[in-house]
């Protein structure tokens, strides 16, 4: 077995960085994707209190009933603006994620290109090579045979 290059060890580091990379970017998708999943929660947990507030308010309502009305669609409001930030945030996760992946991925690719281009610089000298052996062999058979 040949010994491997340093280049190919590079190369393997890189699609091992790339994948642990691609990972992370796909568990910071699926937590916004919960983060959103969240939200979304609320708001239509707020819009059915909000709902039931005016069908209470339509049928009649003390000062008393009222107060915890507004108190709890606040603290509703409150929560809402709190998943909003964790949105956000989860969205600038993501974003860090994705830049980490393509400085993997560039790096990954990089590295690739330059063993192409080694791979073809050593085919051109085996095949310079191989070509000089037969013109060697093709000039001493000229020779012994004259």
């Amino acid at each position: 077995m040949a010994a491997k290059s340093p280049l190919q060890t590079l190369i393997e580091i890189a699609e091992r960085d790339t994948d642990e990379a691609a990972k992370t970017l796909g568990k910071a998708i699926r937590a916004h994707e919960d983060t959103l999943s969240k939200l979304n929660l609320l708001l239509q947990y707020r819009d059915d209190y909000d709902a039931k507030f005016r069908d209470a308010s339509a049928r009649g309502i003390n000062i008393s009933q009222y107060g915890n009305f507004m108190s709890f669609l606040a603290k509703l409001d409150s929560a809402v603006d709190g998943q909003k930030l964790v949105v956000k945030d989860a969205e600038r996760k993501i974003e860090m994620a994705k830049m980490n992946w393509q400085a993997n991925e560039k790096k990954r690719l990089s590295y690739n290109t330059l063993d192409k281009r080694a791979a073809s610089i050593r085919q051109a000298k085996e095949s310079k090579r191989d070509q000089k052996q037969t013109d060697d062999f093709a000039a001493r058979t000229y020779f012994y045979k004259q």
